[in-house]
């Protein structure tokens, strides 16, 4: 399913019909918890309790039509989510969910569509994770460098050194103890 082979993926499928979990566990390689809950209310006690990268709802559940659950999961969380509506319904359905970011299939469906919205979400929350990973790391670097900057102008104000000085002396003790100019700052700092 997924070409990086490390990124591991869950799922949870919310359907009364063991024929639906069945078709859909067949498109699902490279996922390592597959949950199955029959009814909206058990699955939504299964996104309270872990994150899952894809959530697939057969409208309509035994407790409620599903499309209600499947807003909630979008509103919430970061998962992916995939309904698929009775195919008279289908049409009012997709116009309420569509703006929500939910895939919406007719059922029965055509052979194949549901692997392939399946795929199609999968690498959705691949291109999540890149997106989140991204953000993550240029968050970190500014943090460092704020704090390479507080540690600067500390050195400024408590040695009388020039910010170029400062700023050479922190890369300066980062190179000798190889660390990072965000590990030497942290280092003067505790030491200050």
């Amino acid at each position: 399913m997924s070409k990086n082979k490390d990124i591991q993926h869950s799922i949870l499928i919310a359907s009364p019909s063991d024929r639906f979990c069945l078709t859909v566990k067949k498109s699902l390689t490279g996922f390592v918890t597959i949950d199955i809950r029959k009814s909206a209310s058990l699955a939504r006690r299964c996104v309270l309790e872990r994150y899952y990268d894809l959530v697939v709802v057969d409208s309509p559940l035994p407790d409620e039509s599903g499309v209600e659950f499947a807003m909630d999961v979008t509103e919430r969380f970061n998962s992916s989510v995939l309904l698929v509506t009775p195919r008279d319904i289908f049409e009012g359905v997709l116009s309420r969910v569509t703006d929500n970011g939910i895939l919406v299939l007719p059922k029965p469906t055509q052979s194949g569509m549901t692997d392939k919205a399946v795929r199609y979400l999968v690498a959705v929350q691949n291109r999540m994770r890149v997106l989140l990973k991204q953000k993550q790391d240029v968050e970190e670097k500014m943090e460092e460098l704020r704090l390479v900057n507080k540690v600067k102008f500390m050195l400024v104000e408590s040695k009388g050194m020039s910010e170029d000085d400062a700023h050479r002396y922190i890369g300066k003790l980062a190179m000798d103890n190889g660390v990072s100019r965000g590990k030497a700052a942290r280092m003067i700092l505790d030491d200050h």
